[in-house]
């Protein structure tokens, strides 16, 4: 299947990230590190304050990884992570995957400079390969028969404090990206 209409995409399951979720702070970073070790894949994504009015735009409040075991958020308005996340995107060994990634990557680069290295965009790939909607939802709905709900897109990320709608939303997000890279790989896309 190439593309999902939205009423099939409004009939399939809700799906959402169940597994730990780590807001990162520098006591954290250890865990961080010693899960990364043991991994090549992570799913990331970040979120960003909305802006309302024209001309008006925000820097990334969240950077998300998704590993396979837990998704760590990282709240970069109001911590420097610059070291560890400028570490992290450029070791070539982890396949860093998520959707739209020039902008996440370009909007990231406004805070701290970094090289990026082994970074996949699972919407160019999807379009590479004949789909039309590249989205992480409608993939998702195409490749994973599951609706990942965006109920928490337009809040307050640049808040000290995430709702716990916020943590489950952000942390599914990449989580999607990295379940997806592994379905693009496990059908040859990648």
């Amino acid at each position: 299947m190439k593309e999902i209409s939205k009423e099939a995409l409004a009939a399939l399951p809700i799906k959402r990230y169940e597994g730990p979720v780590v807001l990162v702070d520098f006591q954290k970073i250890s865990r961080l590190k010693e899960d990364l070790e043991k991994e090549t894949i992570v799913g990331f994504d970040t979120e960003t304050r909305p802006a309302f009015k024209p001309g008006q735009s925000y820097l990334p409040s969240l950077v998300q990884l998704a590993t396979a075991r837990a998704v760590y958020l990282f709240q970069v308005q109001q911590h420097d992570f610059s070291a560890v996340l400028r570490e992290i995107f450029s070791v070539e060994r982890i396949t860093k995957a998520g959707v739209s990634v020039d902008d996440d990557l370009k909007n990231l680069r406004k805070l701290f400079e970094f090289q990026s290295n082994n970074v996949q965009d699972l919407g160019k790939i999807a379009k590479q390969h004949g789909m039309k909607q590249t989205g992480v939802r409608n993939l998702a709905g195409i490749l994973l028969g599951a609706r990942i709900p965006k109920g928490a897109k337009t809040t307050n990320w640049a808040s000290r404090t995430l709702t716990p709608q916020q943590i489950t939303y952000a942390a599914t997000d990449a989580w999607a990206c990295r379940v997806l890279f592994l379905r693009f790989r496990e059908l040859g896309l990648v």
